[in-house]
């Protein structure tokens, strides 16, 4: 059973991207820049933004946070965004998510202009990656867990049976689009599937994003199948502690699987880094440059 490393592959994607972006500033003046808007100050997304940032530097980019007070009203949150959408030093913007209860979601995600969109969320980018067109900005998690399953199973996903569990527009939707593109056969199931179980037994790729703790057992898992664990979850241990475990029985799973992804260490550091690769393509695109 091959345990696929997420921390290596996402360290060798982030050392190909800094090469890049080497050349682009050596040969057309070109550092690309990530603008990140933190608003209010929940622990988990100052961990995340601090990562952003550190990891935005390392590769030769230019990072601009912007650390904006929970109360700050959303007329005030647009505005921001809307003077980062005409900043020609800013290439990629992201608001960090979840956002205080009486700013929508929805309105701050749809005023990022969908060429700087590295989160690839804005309706446009959505509709892009549905019609399979290649100036999409894809959503950065399901694009790690292609780049994952093939650590596996090589180049060419075409014919196998997918089953991705979890629908949400963030992972499940677009890591199924995204398997499609790959001539994949995909099943998009969710919490309340029938026969979930059943389902799964027949997949030779899982991609797991239910958000459950160890909700996928390793009786679902056909022997030799490639699973994609995306869950994040924390659970109290017997000792009184708490572990972070994915949405698949990890135990349980590596006794059957072909591969699989752990957590932590599997799909999370990918994230992080196919977020550069988003802001790297944004930055040749407004340029109209290829990438190096």
């Amino acid at each position: 059973m091959m345990v696929i490393d997420g921390k290596s592959t996402a360290e060798n994607l982030r050392q190909s991207i800094a090469d890049s972006v080497r050349v682009l500033i050596e040969q057309y003046d070109l550092q690309p820049g990530l603008a990140v808007i933190l608003v209010g100050e929940d622990p988990a997304s100052q961990v995340y933004v601090r990562n952003k940032v550190r990891q935005t530097l390392e590769v030769g980019m230019k990072s601009m946070e912007y650390r904006m007070p929970p109360d700050i009203s959303q007329a005030e949150l647009l505005a921001r965004i809307d003077q980062l959408n005409n900043d020609p030093a800013v290439n990629g913007i992201l608001v960090q998510l979840p956002l205080p209860a009486h700013i929508d979601e929805n309105a701050v995600i749809e005023t990022i202009a969908p060429e700087k969109d590295v989160d690839g969320f804005h309706t446009i980018n959505s509709g892009r990656l549905m019609n399979g067109q290649t100036a999409a900005l894809v959503p950065c998690t399901p694009q790690g867990c292609i780049i994952l399953a093939k650590q596996h199973l090589g180049d060419d996903l075409s014919g196998k049976h997918a089953v991705v569990i979890g629908r949400s527009n963030i992972v499940g939707k677009p890591v199924a689009l995204l398997l499609l593109q790959e001539n994949c056969t995909v099943t998009l199931a969710h919490s309340r599937t029938e026969n979930l179980g059943s389902l799964c037994s027949d997949a030779d790729i899982i991609v797991a994003a239910v958000g459950r703790p160890q909700m996928i057992k390793g009786d679902w898992i056909k022997p030799g199948a490639t699973v994609i664990d995306v869950g994040i979850n924390r659970i109290d241990t017997a000792a009184g502690k708490t572990q972070l475990v994915g949405d698949v029985d990890y135990a349980e799973a590596q006794e059957v699987a072909g591969a699989i992804t752990p957590v932590p260490g599997g799909v999370g550091p990918m994230t992080i880094a196919c977020l550069l690769q988003n802001t790297l393509t944004a930055s040749c695109s407004q340029r109209g440059i290829a990438i190096p």
